[in-house]
């Protein structure tokens, strides 16, 4: 039986982590074929973790492929698919208000919004300025927030027996 992990005190024995990725996280997930990114979405097609998204970080990331690699809008999908991603509903209503006071930015306010309500573990993301060096963000959270790096290192510590070679 595996130790209860999360901040917020449920007890993930008997479930995959639930993590969710925010446009940058995602993005690099498709960009890179080696990095952290892409190894959770593999983890999500082995069931070892719980990918989610919001409907935002789709629109986002679509609207990013497009200006920077049209090439891979095809692989996206299949990359949705495989990982078994599921997509968070938006935020509700005092979530938002809530989130808008810890990022300003209204973008990224809406995409913390929807991985608040989908109760997740851990907040996947590269943005720095609005989320991973946000303190006050860090001690509201019920979840954890960090880079692909610091969520599979997360992983390889809280859930041990799982491989992630």
């Amino acid at each position: 039986m595996r130790p209860c992990c999360s901040p917020c005190g449920k007890n993930v024995s008997n479930m995959a982590a639930k993590v969710f990725l925010d446009t940058s996280a995602l993005f690099s997930g498709i960009w890179s074929a080696k990095g952290g990114g892409r190894l959770l979405l593999k983890l999500g097609e082995v069931g070892a973790v719980q990918p989610w998204v919001s409907s935002q970080v789709l629109t986002e990331i679509d609207n990013a492929l497009r200006r920077k690699a049209p090439e891979l809008l095809g692989v996206i999908t299949l990359l949705l698919e495989r990982g078994r991603i599921k997509i968070a509903l938006a935020g509700l209503p005092e979530q938002q208000t809530q989130c808008q006071i810890l990022v300003p930015y209204t973008p990224d306010a809406k995409i913390l919004a929807a991985a608040w309500r989908a109760q997740i573990d851990y907040f996947v993301t590269l943005d720095k300025a609005h989320f991973l060096e946000n303190t006050a963000l860090r001690e509201a959270a019920p979840f954890l927030i960090g880079t692909p790096g610091d969520c599979i290192s997360w992983y390889r510590e809280n859930f041990s027996s799982a491989s992630v070679d």
